[in-house]
């Protein structure tokens, strides 16, 4: 979607360029490139008209010019790409939050994030197509932290390319605080960190090992919060979980390689006992809103599936 933001220069960009400006505000160079164009329409009679992409105190601002104090610099962000391909599918979609920028959905079991191979129209991003195409409203598809199919829980998708590279940064640096919560078969440590690297299996274009000798640095944090033991003599925890890196299948392979394995996970301990799915919930999201910059909080609540697999 497209987006237009004003910002009132304050004394801390007093004297600083408009392009040093957005940088800091972390316009991505794919962005900034894409604006540069836009703003280059020419009128019928051959000069420029006024749908330019920057305009500081209504008139044409470039790149180079210097803002004062007391400025009013308005951008206006271009949609960069198109998500025709993706065909929208009437969902039920469980929003936990939604504005100009942002939308964050509380995703449900067995729900595919992306379309992919035999996966066109049963994923989050028809749902959302459709969701978007009822309110009549252009929306290319990005999702911030992505979660497997039968993973449950809070996810950020950004609604234009400027909150989209944000997010993205936030991402990278480790700035979104991502909480989980687990069932895991037998009683782990009260808390403790996995540190080990993560990498495909050989010949899996899916699965998922510890590899110390190819795999990628993968970092994950937990706290045991509660133990069960059930009727067939098996104890289970329901663990707590942050995530330093945001490898592929990251905290399933962890909790295997530690030795408390999740039930029900198809790839890693299909043991069906106790529920038919692996029990994985993104419980809670922190973050900077990229826009505004305030902080913010969502939890979503545990499904039932998960909350009975875990009842005595």
């Amino acid at each position: 979607m497209q987006r237009t933001l004003t910002y009132e220069v304050t004394e801390e960009y007093d004297g600083m360029e408009i392009l040093a400006f957005l940088r800091q505000k972390g316009f991505s160079r794919n962005i900034l490139s894409s604006m540069k164009k836009s703003g280059q329409t020419i009128s019928h009679n051959n000069e420029q008209n006024h749908d330019h992409s920057i305009l500081q105190n209504g008139e044409r601002g470039y790149g180079h010019s210097i803002l004062k104090k007391g400025d009013t610099l308005t951008v206006h962000i271009p949609e960069t790409e198109s998500d025709e391909k993706i065909i929208p599918v009437k969902m039920e979609l469980d929003i936990l939050y939604e504005d100009e920028d942002i939308l964050v959905i509380n995703k449900e079991a067995n729900v595919p994030v992306h379309p992919s191979i035999g996966n066109y129209e049963n994923t989050l991003a028809n749902g959302v197509a459709y969701y978007f195409a009822q309110k009549g409203q252009d929306f290319v598809y990005r999702c911030i932290n992505r979660l497997d199919r039968d993973t449950t829980g809070a996810l950020i998708l950004a609604k234009n390319p400027y909150s989209a590279a944000v997010l993205s940064t936030q991402m990278k640096r480790r700035e979104i605080r991502r909480t989980y919560l687990a069932i895991v078969e037998g009683i782990p440590p009260k808390s403790g960190t996995i540190d080990a690297p993560v990498g495909r299996v050989d010949g899996s274009a899916i699965t998922r090992q510890v590899d110390y000798e190819h795999g990628e640095r993968a970092v994950t944090h937990f706290t045991r919060l509660a133990v069960v033991e059930k009727e067939l003599s098996q104890s289970y925890s329901l663990i707590e979980l942050h995530l330093e890196t945001g490898r592929t299948h990251q905290i399933r392979v962890h909790m295997k390689h530690l030795g408390y394995p999740l039930p029900g996970d198809y790839l890693y301990h299909p043991d069906y006992r106790i529920i038919g799915r692996q029990p994985l919930h993104s419980y809670q999201l922190e973050f900077v809103h990229p826009v505004t910059e305030k902080p913010m909080l969502f939890t979503a609540p545990v499904p039932l599936d998960f909350v009975q697999a875990f009842r005595r």
